[in-house]
């Protein structure tokens, strides 16, 4: 089954969320903002994205500037912890389905992948 790791609050998330029932695709929403995610999802997410933790963090966020994140963007366990502590620090929506992930943006992105 497809997930998708969205917070219905953005316009992005939920655009992502009006293709897949466009499609008639069956999926599992999870609001990581509310749930959280552990180290172990956040790994399995970066290997399916094929993505350093780095690579899929809002750079432009307050909260990675505040934390002078910036300056750790090489430190994989720094970045996951920041992910843990602030999960809103995190690119969405992403979907991942099966051992393949993408961060859906713009929303349209999921035309191809799906």
């Amino acid at each position: 089954m497809l997930t998708i790791y969205h917070n219905p609050q953005w316009g992005k998330s939920r655009k992502s969320v009006e293709i897949l029932k466009e499609k008639k695709i069956e999926f599992q929403s999870v609001e990581y903002i509310k749930k959280g995610l552990t180290r172990d999802e956040i790994i399995s997410i970066s290997k399916k994205l094929n993505l350093r933790p780095k690579d899929f963090i809002r750079k432009k966020d307050k909260i990675v500037t505040e934390l002078g994140l910036e300056k750790e963007l090489e430190n994989d366990d720094k970045i996951l912890d920041a992910i843990i502590t602030y999960p809103k620090i995190l690119e969405r929506p992403i979907i991942i389905y099966k051992e393949k992930a993408i961060i859906a943006r713009p929303a349209e992105l999921l035309y191809d992948f799906l």
